[in-house]
């Protein structure tokens, strides 16, 4: 009788092992992205972010817009050549979105099994939720500057650990642009992104973010394929960077003007007119 409850006791230990390793197990599956990630600069293309960041943003993209929205490209560009803000949302410091909010600043992979956090730099883009538990569609999405993600973790190499993260992202609202030339997106904002995120094969410090954008401002889908560098630097700095505490930009109406150092309200255009000021009593001659 005590060697079976022994032997009984036994076999519950084994089980509870088996089991914890199962579980344990099943938590390795996903990879650890952790630490900071900032996008590759390409030497000779500059700074300044770009849907494809092998290119110069602006005319340099060579974007495949249709007529309507090339129009719209060029009034953006003209605009802007004499002090307007051209079709750039950004510069009012609405957000970004997709996908100029994947340009600018740090970011950080956050992997659990049901959700992947991506964590970008300071600023008012600061968060993008990938679900991966399965879920379909909702019937109706909520619009978004950053949309709604949902994805999947592929085993590619069967090492049984996860190592691609293809996602689609839609349910956008607007405007936003693809970046600070105005270079733009349809109005309708129906845009859907498809990415796939996984590390370099031979440069694992290299993640790759290759995103197709389909759009009715373009004649066919767009694709590039997007790197950022790893820092594994746990104790890396963050800063923080916030377009309301340092913008000059005011717009009235469909007008902007500039606020100057000295807190005056200034033309942003040769010869503007100065804002409708009906409301405000004029000052005693």
């Amino acid at each position: 009788m005590f060697k079976q409850s022994t032997l009984a006791l036994v076999g519950l230990a084994l089980m509870a092992i088996m089991v914890g390793a199962a579980t344990a197990g099943a938590q390795t599956r996903y990879p650890s992205w952790s630490g900071q990630w900032r996008r590759v600069v390409v030497p000779g293309v500059g700074g300044q972010g770009a849907f494809d960041q092998t290119r110069l943003w602006g005319r340099g993209q060579q974007a495949p817009l249709t007529p309507e929205y090339q129009k719209v490209f060029e009034d953006s560009l003209a605009d802007q050549a004499k002090g307007g803000l051209g079709n750039y949302p950004s510069s009012r410091c609405l957000p970004s979105g997709m996908p100029r909010m994947m340009y600018f600043g740090a970011q950080e992979y956050i992997i659990e099994p049901g959700v992947t956090h991506i964590l970008v730099g300071g600023g008012v883009d600061h968060t993008r939720r990938i679900f991966t538990d399965g879920r379909d569609w909702p019937a109706e999405i909520e619009p978004t500057f950053a949309g709604y993600s949902i994805g999947h973790w592929i085993d590619q190499k069967g090492t049984g650990e996860y190592d691609l993260l293809e996602v689609e992202t839609r349910g956008f609202k607007g405007p936003r642009a693809f970046d600070a030339s105005g270079l733009p997106l349809a109005f309708d904002n129906q845009s859907i992104f498809r990415e796939r995120f996984h590390l370099d094969r031979d440069y694992p410090e290299t993640l790759h973010e290759e995103v197709t954008v389909i759009d009715h401002a373009l004649t066919r889908p767009w694709s590039v394929d997007r790197r950022y560098q790893h820092n594994p630097d746990l104790r890396a700095q963050w800063p923080e960077g916030f377009c309301v505490t340092s913008n000059v930009n005011v717009v009235i109406g469909k007008e902007n003007y500039v606020l100057s150092a000295d807190g005056y309200l200034m033309p942003a255009k040769k010869d503007q007119a100065p804002p409708d000021l009906r409301f405000f009593k004029a000052p005693p001659r």
